[in-house]
């Protein structure tokens, strides 16, 4: 609930000063693919989800269920087989979920190189959230913050040269040349 402080005016001589409530003790997570097909316009999928019950021992980020269920979504949405380039985060590297893209021909899997979060697009993705949908907002409560995050997101869903430009940034590019 504490914003990034981006940019902001007061009068000559006097500090400007957000004021926000302490720190939430609520959990919330956003997980993203951003999809990319040569021809095509670049699409953003996202979920966020809510964790309630967190101070209780609960799961405090999303599961592998909640990974293979944004897996199978974004096969329906798209109606094309999968090529997934991913990082090294722990879910990602669970033996059920390998196990789920094991057994579906129409994932195929790669992993990044460990902490390269230069060459995951998406990372530019939560960038952009941050700097334009986060900075300078006093949040009222966590509903005010999730409203804040999906609209955000939501916008970036229409722009596809905002996702284009994530992936540009990484310097890796969508064919790759056969010797």
């Amino acid at each position: 609930m504490t914003p990034p402080t981006r940019k902001t005016w007061s009068r000559r001589g006097h500090t400007p000063v957000v004021r926000v409530r302490g720190r939430s003790q609520r959990r919330f997570s956003v997980a993203a693919l951003a999809c990319y097909k040569p021809g095509e316009r670049s699409r953003l999928i996202f979920r966020t989800k809510r964790h309630a019950d967190h101070k209780r021992g609960g799961r405090r980020s999303f599961t592998w269920t909640d990974y293979r269920d944004l897996l199978t979504a974004a096969h329906l949405q798209l109606e094309t087989p999968l090529v997934l380039v991913w990082d090294n985060l722990n879910v990602h590297l669970d033996a059920r979920l390998r196990a789920f893209i094991d057994g579906h021909d129409w994932i195929t899997s790669f992993q990044l190189p460990s902490y390269s979060p230069d060459l995951n697009p998406v990372e530019g993705i939560w960038s952009l959230v941050r700097r334009s949908g986060q900075c300078n907002t006093a949040f009222t409560d966590p509903e005010h913050l999730m409203r804040v995050l999906r609209r955000r997101l939501r916008e970036i869903q229409y722009r596809p040269d905002l996702i284009d430009g994530c992936l540009a940034a990484t310097g890796l590019t969508l064919t790759t040349s056969h010797p």
